[in-house]
């Protein structure tokens, strides 16, 4: 093992094909690559300046490190990543890794960040930007904080607990997702998804829910959430009242009161949905807007 302290690499590919060391407060300045098909790694604070620091890398742990603005598509197609205590400030990080854990790690500027990748842990993870987790697959999530556009987009395999989630367009095109104790704002969420289920979970949509094959919901609240469950198999059990619920497709809607409970005969056969309330202000055969 190599130990090397507070030294400034400068350079393209300055560490490149590392094997077997540690670094601790170095600085990788200007060049790309510095560390490049390394693996056996280690570094403890210090930061990234410039970019691709860390592909096609395998066994690295960061603690206490910062991914500057510059230091763009950081890590990448890289394995069995470790990264805690770190801030990344620049866009585009984390793209077809393999077993990656992320703990209390800050992302001000996430665009494009977790993509494609697989086997990945979120622990106590604090993110700003928007396509976050966009067509990743086996994911742990817990205390997660988000704000922005398009989150977990085409996720397979994901679940979500105790988090805070506030975006647009949310879990579209995924599949099999589980999310427990959280707080979603969400527009149009979960669209053309299929095994979505939440549970004890406070959600605010508009035309949220809708096209998903087989959504269950236990120990809901829908709160400003209007035109529910368009297209949408469903077995819903909901603890709030519903503004309003649109042509679910099937299944079974619990829930304390609905505002306008609207089913259009000519496209979805109303037999197929049981409505458990008893509380409807109003019932409609067409959307206003028709």
């Amino acid at each position: 093992m190599k130990y090397f302290d507070q030294t400034t690499f400068k350079g393209e590919r300055a560490c490149f094909a590392t094997d077997g060391a540690t670094f601790t407060n170095c600085i990788f300045s200007d060049g790309e690559s510095p560390l490049k098909e390394s693996k056996n790694v280690i570094l403890k604070g210090g930061a990234f300046k410039w970019k691709y620091p860390l592909w096609y890398a395998e066994n690295v742990e960061a603690d206490g490190c910062l991914f500057e603005d510059n230091a763009r598509a950081g890590v990448w197609y890289s394995k069995n990543v470790v990264v805690a205590n770190t801030v990344v400030q620049a866009p585009k990080n984390f793209r077809r890794c393999e077993d990656l854990t992320l703990k209390k790690v800050f992302f001000p500027n996430a665009e494009e960040t977790l993509w494609s990748c697989k086997k990945v842990v979120l622990d106590s993870v604090t993110v700003r930007g928007d396509y976050f987790a966009m067509n990743s697959e086996d994911i742990e999530v817990r205390d997660l904080t988000l704000n922005g556009k398009y989150s977990f987009d085409g996720v397979k395999n994901v679940t979500v607990r105790n988090s805070r989630i506030v975006t647009k367009d949310a879990f579209w095109n995924s599949e099999n997702v589980t999310v427990y104790d959280s707080y979603i704002q969400s527009e149009y969420l979960g669209w053309n998804s299929k095994n979505v289920t939440f549970i004890n979970c406070t959600i605010e949509s508009l035309q949220g829910l809708c096209y998903i094959e087989n959504l269950v919901m236990r120990d809901c609240k829908l709160i400003n959430t209007n035109l529910a469950f368009e297209y949408s198999d469903i077995d819903a059990v909901i603890n709030s009242k519903i503004d309003s619920v649109f042509n679910p497709r099937s299944g079974y809607l619990k829930a304390n009161s609905i505002g306008e409970l609207i089913m259009e005969k000519d496209l979805v056969d109303e037999g197929k949905t049981f409505v458990e309330c008893y509380d409807v202000d109003k019932k409609s055969t067409k959307p206003e807007w028709k």
